[in-house]
């Protein structure tokens, strides 16, 4: 399951949220998701799903306010599991615990489950079909939108019980609203250099690293010069894009600047905006 999100490739390893209510936050991303607590304060949360690598940090700042609708930023984080028979026991817990969903499809490449925690942000729960069955043309990945098959995924997890996340679970993609679709092309595509594996129409681009289906999604569908959210809203602080090394990063940075797209020193980190100041963790 790691062969796309190795020290081979960039991809995304980290998503820190911003929550109205820490402790209701909490009881989402540990009863239903299936998370375990790394660390704990009465303003922030490390989340894990082995214990020792954050995967979600959850941070409640005291002046926070309720998202806005129809603005940049998270679509959806998405959670890969290792294999399709985890994502059957993870529909089990869902309706078990009579949680809603938003829906579920089979995109060819992948079934996905898709859901929102408490502050609307979304999150997708996928497990890949074997790359060897993805299907390219022309350098570009053919990716479905069909119904997913409930019931033939419980039966994959029928005599099994959930035991929360699995510890082999990572962030497989993430997928932004933005303002400018082209803008955002460039600074992911000649900035960060992703490769560009599918693109919907107008409104939608998908891009990976190695040949992934896609590690990072980029869409207009909140409307074309849509605005940022406010600093103390609720939704993505930032996300974190793991780089094989030292050079590829200094690579990107320099293309960035060249580009004039900012990069910010804060400490011992670095961090860089998209067109659609969507705040992003360069690390290696």
């Amino acid at each position: 399951m790691k062969k796309f999100h190795n020290n081979k490739n960039k991809y995304v390893t980290q998503i820190v949220l911003k929550v109205e209510d820490l402790e209701r936050s909490l009881e989402f991303y540990k009863d239903i998701m299936g998370f375990k607590i790394l660390k704990e304060t009465e303003e922030e949360a490390t989340l894990s799903t082995d214990g020792v690598n954050p995967l979600v940090i959850l941070k409640e700042p005291k002046d926070i306010r309720r998202k806005i609708e129809k603005r940049t930023g998270l679509y959806h984080f998405a959670l890969l599991l290792p294999s399709r028979s985890q994502l059957g026991l993870f529909l089990k817990n869902i309706q078990e615990k009579d949680h809603p969903i938003i829906g579920g499809s089979n995109h060819g490449v992948s079934e996905a489950i898709y859901l929102q925690d408490p502050d609307d942000n979304g999150i997708e729960v996928y497990s890949d079909v074997d790359s060897s069955k993805w299907e390219w043309r022309n350098n570009k990945v053919e990716m479905t939108t069909n119904p997913l098959d409930y019931n033939d995924l419980l039966a994959e997890a029928e005599n099994d019980t959930w035991e929360g996340m699995p510890k082999d679970t990572i962030i497989g993609h993430i997928h932004l609203h933005v303002g400018d679709l082209s803008k955002s092309r460039e600074f992911y595509m000649d900035g960060l250099g992703f490769d560009l594996v599918q693109e919907m129409g107008n409104s939608a681009l998908f891009l990976s690293s190695g040949g992934y289906h896609h590690h990072i999604a980029i869409n207009t569908w909140n409307g074309v010069g849509a605005e940022p959210l406010p600093e103390n809203s609720a939704g993505m602080e930032y996300y974190s894009i793991q780089f094989p090394n030292e050079k590829s990063r200094n690579d990107a940075i320099d293309r960035l600047k060249e580009l004039e797209y900012p990069v910010m020193k804060e400490g011992d980190h670095l961090y860089t905006k998209d067109p659609s100041e969507n705040l992003i963790k360069l690390v290696i």
